[in-house]
């Protein structure tokens, strides 16, 4: 299983960006999809999946951020608005299947004016 993450950059506060990741390889039973992030020493955290369970948002990003899903080309999106410079960090996208975790490379968000 391959992902691949792709809409990262540098924005400034209040501004957005969409992030993308498509998976590919031997791809079953997808439990969820979706993103978590890592700030410079800190831990690697949830950000939003979206799956069997619905959708589930970190709380520091509800009704900022939205997370969809195109289940035809296994690919998640998040949609980023209103952002800020906490929210900069590497983000990575996750694939929970066939009993396995997947990562993807990591794409780096940076909020500064």
């Amino acid at each position: 299983v391959q992902l691949q993450a792709s809409g990262g950059g540098l924005v400034q506060p209040g501004g957005s960006l969409r992030l993308s990741c498509a998976a590919s390889g031997n791809i079953f039973n997808i439990v969820h999809m979706g993103w978590y992030r890592q700030a410079p020493g800190k831990s690697r955290d949830l950000v939003a999946i979206i799956g069997t369970g619905g959708t589930v948002y970190a709380t520091s990003v509800k009704g900022r951020f939205t997370i969809s899903r195109d289940n035809a080309q296994n690919t998640v999106y998040l949609q980023m608005n209103s952002l800020q410079p906490v929210d900069t960090a590497v983000y990575y996208c996750n694939l929970l299947s066939g009993g396995s975790a997947h990562w993807g490379q990591g794409t780096q968000v940076t909020v500064s004016s």
